[in-house]
């Protein structure tokens, strides 16, 4: 660990109204946190929803960081207090070229507006990316029919895949700073917590899915393949993820590092789909490759179904296509071969954190109940 901490840390937690955002500023917050007391301001592009414990931050900054004027006007008078930059934000698109530009105009934004002070205080970024390091770009229309993904379980050390990626690009930024600022890099598998802002959100989209075949009386029906059925994938708790992030930014064994962060255990979706059948009070029904369509295809018309819902239980007002990711859901079940990241890297540094995905299911959904997303 660092010894020592001559200034306080002030954490700039960016995209903090999503899954992991939300969680991350919750453990930064808690008396026992390492590295602690932190100070937490967060940024968000809207205002704070109203399931989120605003109490937790001690600032909350509304910024659009594409807009270089003012993320500069808004974070660079900030530069001196702010220690520690939690990089946690996504701008999500088909098109792979137009996510490395949005992403990475952000990225820079943000970074020139806390470095470029000679009184920064900014020592390390913690930037959260994913299994799309090791899988390519597999939510192109054209490219993800060309890319060979790497052999599972993933390593950190695979080489880069000879495809665009805006996970390569945004990693490339925060190299370029290596000489003045530590990094720490964090893939996660599939994200599993609660919050209605995040663009990729599995748990939450099913959920609607589940609660729509429900009211609707459609049988809630797997509708990947037959692999995904009955092969081994993984999952990442947004506490773990947290949880490592922070680990990262005050262990210096582990600056400049890049590690997986999932959960360590492995699940099918046979055994997922019964939980979530049992979450919401739905039948199992066995996977029957006769019905063979997408939940893109099967949802486009649904978005009536799910404001009645949300209606009928006066639920905190969503659209069914900004809290859902059906597309990704179609994905991520068609794959052909096992979606599983090895964490022995991120053991070897010391860090052990877990959580077993099946059980955490079940709490994040109470957890959604509770902050009315969920009926």
């Amino acid at each position: 660990m660092e010894q020592g901490n001559p200034i306080p840390r002030v954490a700039l937690v960016v995209g903090v109204t999503g899954m992991v955002g939300i969680t991350l500023t919750e453990a930064l917050k808690k008396p026992l946190a390492l590295g602690g007391p932190w100070a937490v301001y967060g940024v968000s592009r809207r205002p704070l929803p109203t399931w989120f414990p605003s109490s937790l931050l001690d600032k909350h900054i509304m910024l659009d960081t594409l807009n270089p004027e003012n993320t500069n006007k808004i974070l660079s008078p900030l530069s001196n207090q702010i220690t520690h930059l939690f990089w946690i934000a996504i701008y999500a698109n088909e098109s792979e070229d137009l996510s490395i530009s949005m992403n990475s105009t952000m990225l820079c934004n943000v970074l020139g507006a806390l470095t470029l002070s000679p009184n920064s205080n900014l020592s390390h970024v913690a930037l959260q990316t994913g299994t799309k390091q090791y899988l390519g770009p597999i939510y192109d229309p054209i490219l993800s029919r060309k890319i060979i993904p790497h052999e599972p379980p993933f390593k950190e050390d695979y080489p880069r895949l000879q495809f665009p990626n805006f996970y390569y690009a945004l990693e490339d930024i925060i190299f370029s700073y290596s000489k003045s600022l530590t990094y720490s890099i964090h893939r996660s598998s599939i994200i599993i917590g609660a919050s209605s802002r995040s663009f990729y959100n599995a748990l939450l989209t099913l959920s609607v899915y589940a609660l729509v075949c429900k009211h609707e009386n459609y049988p809630f029906r797997y509708l990947g393949n037959k692999f995904t059925w009955g092969h081994f994938c993984d999952a990442s708790d947004a506490r773990v993820l947290a949880e490592q992030q922070i680990w990262a930014s005050i262990t210096n064994s582990a600056k400049n590092q890049a590690f997986n962060c999932t959960n360590g255990d492995v699940f099918t979706w046979k055994m997922l789909w019964g939980v979530l059948c049992d979450e919401f009070s739905v039948e199992f029904v066995p996977f029957d490759e006769k019905h063979k369509f997408s939940y893109v295809d099967f949802m486009k018309d649904k978005g009536h179904v799910w404001e009645k819902i949300v209606e009928e239980n006066g639920l905190y007002k969503t659209k069914m296509e900004e809290i859902t990711c059906f597309g990704a859901m179609d994905a991520v079940s068609n794959f052909q071969i096992q979606h599983v990241c090895s964490m022995n890297k991120s053991r070897e540094f010391g860090f052990l954190g877990h959580a077993n995905t099946l059980a955490s299911i079940k709490m994040w959904i109470k957890k959604l109940r509770q902050m009315k997303i969920l009926p």
